[in-house]
């Protein structure tokens, strides 16, 4: 006997089905709910079935984001085979059948049948330093995008309020140039006291700096305020709503400080950060998405499949006599993963110069530019090239990972 166990997972419960053998079922399919009664229930149906067969069934299930995770850590502790399955290829076995019905029940049998028809690799357990860090840089990069939003709106507000208090400050996104905007929001808050009162608040904001500083804002921020040209405020929701995005985007600052105190201090404990930083044009943000998206690198027995899970491999399209010439990349891997090779070839092709005295270039990374060079050389264009270094960069990677070692460039 063979079996095996499905489980279709939606949102807190999975719909089960077992087989002991191919095309040999197991009772009828039922749901349980992802809570300690729930799995422990399906716990004891597992062994019912380890009881009847002699064999202890491996359990395939779908990847499902977060939905799974309960189930996965449960049955892992327990020493349970788990298969999960690419969203990809069970609804690719689904599709094989001419009829057209979708419900749990029908997903949990796919799943089983895929189990006999496919060679499933079974769940590689990841460790728990690079989840962490991996769902660290997705947090700070979600946060990141919700404060880029906030700052266009917070904007789109100050242009109808006080348009020329954005040459007060060198930043206008720092603490003292925010909490003085809260501060004096309208020219009305500011005409209402003297310099010398602005001075010695900007001069309490940030004490760090000096005195002379404070009074140079001070008047920096009395001549905006003669320029505005909104010298009454007509419309009370927008200073409401000012106020409101000056303390979301503080927050956002505590929260994203943090997250970077805290990534900063696990990726230095891992030896896998330092190897990828020592590929020129690849810095610390860069090498923790990496690092953090590709996880052990055991996990990938060829430098093909690494290749594969970013999506950066070709797609390829052929039919009879025809071969299709234009193959854009499969994008079916890790988007996050994806867009940081992008961005550390960009940074490894260019000049590295502050200043460009003469036409030559020098790069950061010479080996991928002479690699990059050598791509537009046969007429490839620029994005096909930089694709192709993503390629060439992740395939080093690999082989960096595999022996352990440090990237040598050409000297």
């Amino acid at each position: 006997m063979n079996p095996v166990v499905g489980l279709d997972v939606a949102k807190g419960e999975s719909q089960v089905q077992a087989f002991l053998d191919k095309k040999e079922p197991y009772k009828r399919s039922f749901k349980v709910a992802h809570t300690i009664e729930g799995l422990e229930s399906l716990h004891q149906y597992l062994r019912e079935i380890e009881n009847v067969t002699g064999i202890r069934p491996p359990v395939v299930l779908e990847s499902t984001g977060h939905y799974h995770t309960p189930v996965v850590q449960y049955f892992e502790e327990r020493g349970y085979l788990l298969i999960i399955v690419n969203p990809l290829i069970s609804y690719r076995a689904k599709s094989s059948s001419l009829r057209k019905v979708k419900t749990d029940l029908i997903d949990a049998r796919h799943l089983c049948e895929l189990y006999y028809k496919e060679e499933l690799e079974p769940y590689k357990k990841r460790g728990i330093q690079l989840l962490n860090l991996r769902n660290l840089s997705r947090q700070h990069a979600n946060i990141t995008g919700i404060y880029v939003q906030t700052k266009l709106q917070f904007q789109a507000v100050l242009d109808q309020v006080f348009p020329e208090y954005r040459g007060v400050f060198g930043d206008l996104y720092s603490v003292v140039s925010l909490l003085t905007l809260l501060e004096f929001p309208t020219s009305e808050d500011i005409s209402a006291v003297d310099e010398e009162t602005v001075a010695n608040r900007i001069n309490e904001l940030c004490p760090s700096r000096s005195r002379k500083w404070a009074n140079t804002q001070a008047e920096k921020l009395m001549a905006a305020s003669a320029r505005n040209p909104f010298q009454r405020t007509l419309y009370q929701s927008h200073i409401l709503s000012l106020e409101m995005y000056i303390k979301m985007l503080l927050e956002y600052q505590k929260h994203l400080s943090k997250f970077e105190e805290e990534i900063n201090a696990l990726a230095k404990e891992i030896e896998e950060y330092k190897i990828i930083q020592s590929i020129p044009g690849i810095g610390e943000k860069i090498a923790t998405t990496i690092i953090s998206e590709i996880g052990e690198i055991d996990r990938f027995n060829h430098p093909k499949k690494l290749v594969a899970f970013a999506g950066i491999d070709p797609s390829i399209f052929e039919s009879g006599k025809f071969k299709g010439s234009v193959n854009r990349i499969t994008k079916r891997g890790s988007g996050r993963l994806r867009h940081a090779l992008y961005m550390a070839v960009r940074c490894a092709i260019r000049d590295c110069r502050k200043k460009k005295t003469t036409d030559e270039i020098i790069p950061r990374n010479k080996r991928l530019r002479e690699f990059y060079d050598k791509k537009r050389e046969e007429g490839k264009p620029f994005k096909v090239a930089v694709i192709a270094c993503a390629n060439k960069l992740l395939q080093w990677i690999y082989a960096l990972l595999q022996n352990n070692s440090t990237f040598q460039d050409l000297t």
